[in-house]
């Protein structure tokens, strides 16, 4: 049995961590208004609603992605969450990414990190490639010997 890839590692940790966030920030805020109500949460990341969202459906789409295209998880949501750090670094602590996000000192670390993880982890994951006809002959030839299982 093969170790798991560096992607499918990512995407069911981040996953887990991204899903555990976005529901306890739920218990801090979850006002959906106007982008200036956000909350202060585990004393790091400041949190409304729409944020929480966003943690809990990349979540749960990690957790999902994990078992069967955690490579390409890895890579978009690498990218997605790479994007948002350096937008919100960009205009800083107290606004909001696209009025609604919050942009915060300790969500823009959270996102940087875990978007630099994932291009890592989607770099260091080879792509899997269908099987092609010389796989399938070296196979048949397995099989033939009597070395397939």
């Amino acid at each position: 049995m093969q170790p798991p890839s560096p992607a499918r590692l990512y995407a069911a940790a981040t996953g887990a961590l991204l899903l555990v966030l976005g529901i306890l920030g739920f218990f801090y805020s979850a006002s959906f208004g106007s982008p200036g109500s956000v909350e202060e949460a585990l004393a790091v990341l400041e949190v409304n609603a729409w944020l929480n969202l966003l943690h809990v459906a990349t979540g749960a789409l990690g957790l999902l992605a994990a078992s069967y295209a955690a490579r390409p998880f890895a890579l978009a949501f690498g990218f997605l969450y790479t994007v948002l750090a350096v937008w919100g670094f960009a205009i800083g602590a107290g606004d909001a990414i696209l009025g609604f996000l919050p942009a915060s000192g300790g969500d823009d670390v959270l996102h940087l990190v875990l978007g630099l993880l994932g291009l890592a982890a989607a770099a260091g994951t080879p792509k899997s490639r269908p099987a092609g006809r010389r796989s399938r002959r070296l196979e048949a030839r397995a099989d033939a010997a009597g070395e397939g299982a």
